[in-house]
């Protein structure tokens, strides 16, 4: 858990212009930054970014957030990951509980990595360069149908022949770093003596691999005619590792925004050979199965994910590992769906012969996970048996147990109970899954807070705008927050508890991101101050307090109508009404005074 102080800190050292300009180009516009909306296409700027608030925000989809927030969105990193790419950039280490590595050995593994970053990022330069005069390898991608537009955009390149290129690239061939990035192989003699240093790739069409900050980790090598590997891929180092990443995701963000949903394929050529086509938001795994990680970072750019096997057996042990990979991460407002090829086609070979619409609405019409998962494990088995619909239910137990608690575990669940001449009660206790959904008593729905209006909407703007003012407000303003109503003061108390936690260096940026992570019920809210101009913090201080004296003064107001008509002796009454009166007078004297 990353302290809520060290976001703060971070927030108030970046600055959000600088974070969002690598990605969009901005230009000035009077106080504020403008471009065009990195999340929806548009042709004339409507996202902004203001340096005083530290926030973004599109007057077109309405996206908005502070740096980390950005990060998230447009990358698709995890919070962490987000947090931890902005304080390397200004120097902070994120603090971590469970980090037990020595600040030496932490400063020794930064520096690795910005060492193998390097030799990537020059092999793969050297690698572009060679297949612009490599007349064979440009033939063959020719051939594929394969344009040099679309393999500038892919970064594509060529290892050609040789042993050792790489020497006329890197000054000290013997460099550690070249053997920890996997470009190069030290082969040594059995007895322990010489050692002979080779290119790991040769002769071979380079596709460089990406992260989602756009930094090459690895490659993945196709050789031109006969051979084996066919495709050779970069070694696991502690830049790359096969489960984490997917290829293509960098350069298909914007696609996959624009087309909705992201197409999961299952090789390098698929993913360049659909950007060619007309199909720009393909995705590969990277010669591995299909991991519950690549699942997390694909619904994290989207709701929808569509995987692409071919029909053949392969392709159906594929698809089945996906499907497991997939079940941990399904949720109701996300869809996964299997798409099927015969087994003479890949997706490359299928548009070509059939068109982009009609493997357009191959994919519409592309098998539901809930359908894919009894298909897979009726399949095989004798539903007219006892002993066959046992073995269904044998083989669903361990992917339903998988499902978090859910309408569509409940839909699969009802699903298997009809296929298995069972209850959905039966099912969901025989197969002992948490929080059973068939069977658990709903509370009533709650129904929608009234919205906030006036004075309330007023304070509430201006607790979120300046999260510091929440300082200004002691027990008896808290307490005077009842007057509002239960569900208002709810809310106020909320924000305030959430400012005050933040301290006196919390900024709009931070609280923002505070409220994202933990309900939505702000986000018009936010949205509203982040397309207005910056309000200034001493002229609503001065305002706020007033504010609070005024529901101050009604609450005293209220209570001495309510005291009149408790019933109380006189001498009760006697005692809270001097109070009272005495509490009106001074709140009037400050008034006064301000």
């Amino acid at each position: 858990m990353i302290p809520q102080s060290f976001l703060t800190d971070l927030l108030n050292r970046i600055d959000i212009v600088d974070v969002v300009g690598r990605y969009v180009q901005l230009k000035k516009g009077g106080a504020n930054f403008m471009g065009l909306c990195p999340f929806h296409s548009e042709k004339s700027p409507s996202f902004t970014v203001s340096p005083t608030k530290q926030f973004y925000h599109c007057f077109g989809c309405s996206a908005h957030g502070n740096a980390v927030g950005f990060l998230i969105e447009y990358s698709g990193m995890g919070f962490i990951d987000a947090v931890k790419d902005l304080a390397q950039g200004v120097g902070m280490v994120v603090p971590d509980a469970d980090d037990k590595i020595p600040p030496l050995q932490r400063a020794a593994n930064q520096a690795q990595a910005l060492a193998l970053t390097e030799a990537m990022t020059q092999a793969c330069d050297y690698y572009r360069g060679q297949l612009r005069g490599a007349t064979n390898a440009i033939a063959y991608l020719k051939n594929r149908g394969l344009t040099g537009e679309v393999a500038a955009r892919f970064g594509m390149g060529y290892a050609p022949s040789g042993w050792d290129n790489l020497r006329t690239v890197f000054p000290d061939y013997e460099v550690l770093a070249l053997v920890e990035s996997g470009l190069v192989i030290d082969k040594v003699d059995e007895d322990g003596g010489n050692k002979k240093r080779y290119d790991r790739f040769r002769e071979r069409i380079m596709f460089p691999i990406r992260n989602t900050k756009g930094q090459v980790i690895g490659f993945g090598g196709r050789v031109l005619d006969q051979g084996e590997p066919k495709y050779l891929n970069s070694p696991e180092t502690p830049l790359f590792q096969k489960g984490l990443e997917l290829y293509g995701l960098f350069e298909a963000r914007q696609a996959i925004r624009d087309a909705g949903y992201v197409l999961v394929t299952e090789g390098y050529m698929d993913v360049v050979a659909l950007a060619q086509l007309g199909f720009p938001q393909a995705v590969a795994t990277l010669g591995t199965a299909c991991t519950s990680t690549h699942v997390q970072k694909l619904l994290r750019q989207t709701d929808s994910v569509i995987f692409s096997f071919d029909g053949d057996k392969a392709g159906r042990r594929a698809a089945r590992r996906a499907l497991e990979a997939c079940l941990p991460q399904v949720s109701d407002n996300k869809t996964i769906k299997f798409l099927f090829l015969p087994a003479e086609h890949d997706p490359d070979s299928f548009v070509r012969e059939f068109g982009a619409d009609v493997f357009e609405q191959e994919i519409h019409e592309a098998m539901p996970l809930s359908q894919f998962l009894l298909r897979e494990v009726s399949g095989e088995h004798d539903l007219s048996t006892s002993e066959g619909r046992a073995h269904v239910q044998f083989d669903a137990k361990p992917l339903l147990q998988s499902m978090t608690p859910s309408s569509l575990r409940l839909q699969i669940v009802r699903g298997l109970a009809s296929m298995t001449e069972s209850t959905p009660a039966e099912i969901e206790a025989l197969f002992e899954l948490s929080k059973p959904v068939s069977v658990a008593r709903r509370a009533p729905p709650r129904q929608g807070r009234p919205e906030p209006v006036g004075l309330e909407l007023q304070i509430l703007r201006h607790l979120v705008a300046h999260p510091p003012l929440s300082l200004e407000l002691d027990e008896a303003a808290l307490a005077a927050f009842n007057h509002f109503g239960p569900d208002a003061a709810e809310r106020l108390l909320y924000l305030v508890a959430c400012g005050q936690a933040l301290g006196a260096n919390g900024s709009f940026a931070a609280l923002s991101q505070h409220l994202k992570d933990t309900s939505n019920e702000y986000d018009g809210l936010v949205a509203e101050i982040a397309s207005e101009p910056e309000s200034d913090f001493d002229s609503v201080k001065l305002w706020l307090i007033g504010a609070v004296r005024q529901i101050k003064l009604a609450a005293l107001k209220q209570e001495l109508t309510q005291l009149f008509s408790a019933g109380l002796t006189s001498d009760q009454v006697g005692v809270r009404y001097r109070e009272i009166m005495a509490e009106q007078k001074r709140l009037e004297d400050d008034g006064a005074a301000a």
